[in-house]
């Protein structure tokens, strides 16, 4: 779907930003492009509610954003952050709530976009980017706004980012040194355990295999819907959905991670923890796995303070997991629509926008070196954010390792990406909705334990699959396979 995809260059993306820029000055500050309320004398309010861990300085940055969009679109922007482990239950309490919001950051595993596009959580916006945010076409890859149409709609506006999910496993460089530990060679799961070793006894103050309780092994599968135990192999040919817990792959990996866990390689803490931020910042930690993109170990470097390098845990896979990485969408409830579309539209054009929320504010957080180079000052610390979370990758500026060609080597990574056999396939759970809420409660009960190793799989495993199929998940994989085969047959798999 996405091969041979005409793609647009930062360039194109600068010219598009700034003739809307010219068009909004020449509109009395945007209003003429809204035909609605809210200018540059008296802006609307925008709630934008995202993921990640609070920031200290999260008021002040959105301050100076307010002070550049009421200027441009007539519109003020009150930023709200929920952490990592907290965001998909929070935001389930807040939508069914009521609670006043207009943009809100969703993706297949935090605050599930598919469910809740269906559920009915979010604005449709196909006539709303045809009005309002038509430079997205022009600047986004078009293999995101159409791989993450629901039921052939937009529900939200993807970041144009890497398309391919691949899974490394990244090491503090500065620890890996320092105890002699030797990264070439590292690829599955079982072969990190002389490194881990190496760590734990030479050092008991440092965390080997740092995790939060998000933390699944990887196999080589994609899943139906994410972190529920139903999946598809990726060289499948028949197309089966299987369940991962009862796949040789996962009880292979779960019983090194008992391992793991009981010698101490893994926090005891880890299948309750939210988030990794505290090991991250006092850099106590070996390794961890995530999701990679082109030169993400100077991201992660400048981001942290310290060098931090990877080596790929996996291949680079097209899914539906990765197209619905990082979305932002538009309450259903929202007050001001159209305006909310208008600062997706800029936050994913205006490299001045788009920088400012990624980095805060120029001489306060980070210095620029040249025109489209930064580096963070000490008060970084105070404003380090998500970057994939927050609109168009590519119109961000260069940390100081990043070569010129970064963003060339995004749309190469791009286009050498494999899609999955089931990409665009997504599931309808309306005919097993109780039985899917029965085993969305049973993962709540076994699943972190499980993954992180936390407990013995000999034991727990059985366990945990009779308690899935005792909530339904036969059928709920029955219903699944029904609607994956009729796709199969549409598209011609």
């Amino acid at each position: 779907m996405h091969k041979g995809k005409k793609r647009r260059s930062v360039a194109i993306s600068m010219l598009a930003a700034l003739s809307l820029a010219l068009s909004a000055c020449g509109g009395g500050g945007g209003n003429a492009a809204s035909g609605g309320e809210g200018d540059a004398e008296n802006p609307v309010d925008l709630i934008w509610y995202t993921i990640g861990t609070p920031q200290k300085d999260v008021d002040k940055v959105m301050t100076e954003v307010s002070k550049y969009t009421a200027e441009k679109i007539g519109a003020n922007v009150t930023m709200k952050m929920i952490d990592w482990g907290d965001y998909q239950q929070k935001m389930q309490v807040l939508v069914a709530s009521g609670e006043p919001m207009d943009i809100i950051f969703t993706s297949s595993g935090g605050f599930d976009y598919v469910q809740n596009a269906r559920k009915g959580a979010f604005m449709e916006l196909d006539s709303l980017i045809d009005e309002y945010g038509k430079d997205i076409k022009d600047t986004i890859d078009p293999a995101f706004l159409e791989g993450s149409k629901v039921d052939g709609h937009n529900y939200a506006i993807p970041a144009n980012k890497e398309l391919p999910q691949q899974e490394v496993w990244r090491f503090n460089k500065t620890v890996a040194d320092e105890y002699g530990v030797k990264t070439d060679g590292v690829r599955t799961l079982d072969s990190l355990e002389p490194l881990l070793k190496t760590v734990k006894d030479k050092a008991p103050d440092i965390t080997p295999f740092a995790m939060d309780k998000n933390y699944v092994p990887y196999v080589p599968y994609d899943y139906v819907i994410q972190n529920l135990p139903m999946a598809v192999k990726l060289d499948t040919t028949d197309y089966k959905i299987v369940n991962i817990l009862e796949t040789p792959e996962m009880k292979e990996a779960l019983t090194t991670m008992n391992k793991y866990y009981k010698a101490g390689y893994v926090a005891p803490e880890a299948a309750t923890t939210g988030s990794t931020t505290d090991l991250m910042t006092s850099g106590k930690w070996l390794l961890d796995r995530a999701q990679t993109q082109p030169l993400a170990d100077n991201s992660w470097s400048a981001s942290y303070g310290y060098p931090v390098v990877s080596t790929p845990a996996s291949d680079a896979i097209i899914t539906n997991n990765s197209v619905q990485g990082s979305m932002m969408a538009i309450s259903a409830n929202s007050e001001y629509p159209e305006k909310a579309m208008e600062f997706l539209n800029l936050l994913n054009t205006d490299p001045v926008l788009r920088n400012m929320v990624d980095s805060g504010i120029e001489g306060t957080h980070y210095n620029k070196t040249a025109d489209n180079r930064v580096e963070n000052l000490p008060e970084a610390k105070n404003y380090d954010m998500p970057s994939y979370s927050l609109g168009n990758n590519m119109l961000l500026y260069l940390n100081p390792n990043d070569p010129e060609n970064k963003w060339d080597e995004f749309k190469t990574f791009n286009e050498a990406g494999v899609d999955s056999p089931i990409l665009s396939f997504n599931f309808d759970p309306k005919n097993v909705s109780s039985e899917l809420a029965a085993v969305q409660n049973v993962k709540e009960q076994f699943w972190s334990s499980l993954m992180t190793g936390t407990v013995d799989p000999e034991t727990y495993l059985p366990q945990a699959i009779e308690k899935f199929n005792q909530a339904g998940l036969e059928k709920v994989m029955a219903e699944a396979q029904t609607q994956l085969d009729a796709w199969k047959a549409e598209n011609g798999k």
